[in-house]
């Protein structure tokens, strides 16, 4: 049994399972957020991609800093969320993808609107491929 396993037979009435970070879950995250950066660069003419190479590259980087910054971030802002009703988790997402922008020569977002626009639809492309995925492994919640 693992140390999540362990952690998880705790919860007897109500179990949220976090991703497990192996590999399959990673490279999976790393492609929904390539197409979803992808598509926001679609959409919307303040967001601008030079090249395939720095979609990539800032599918990768936003991939990482949603594993180890945003969950920092989020405990630090908790009273806020809790304030705005999860309103301002939005605005955390804009945030981490304005610092992967910041981060990426060749990925630009002018302004703050865009990138709140961008993080909606990137979290929504992650909603359809979460829904659509076959394993089970990938989902965030299981409810017992």
């Amino acid at each position: 049994m693992s140390y999540y396993q362990l952690i998880l037979a705790r919860f007897k009435y109500l179990s949220i399972i976090v991703i497990m970070l192996n590999a399959n879950t990673i490279v999976y995250r790393i492609f929904v957020n390539i197409i979803g950066i992808g598509l926001s660069g679609m959409i919307f003419k303040h967001v601008f991609l030079s090249s395939f190479f720095a979609l990539i590259l800032s599918g990768i980087v936003l991939s990482l800093l949603n594993v180890f910054l945003k969950p920092i971030l989020f405990f630090v802002t908790l009273p806020i969320q809790i304030i705005s009703f999860g309103f301002f988790y939005l605005i955390l997402n804009a945030i981490i993808l304005k610092l992967t922008s910041a981060l990426i020569d060749g990925f630009y977002i002018d302004g703050f609107w865009p990138a709140i626009g961008a993080s909606i639809t990137i979290g929504f492309v992650n909603i359809i491929f979460d829904i659509l995925a076959a394993n089970d492994e990938l989902r965030y919640f299981r409810w017992k």
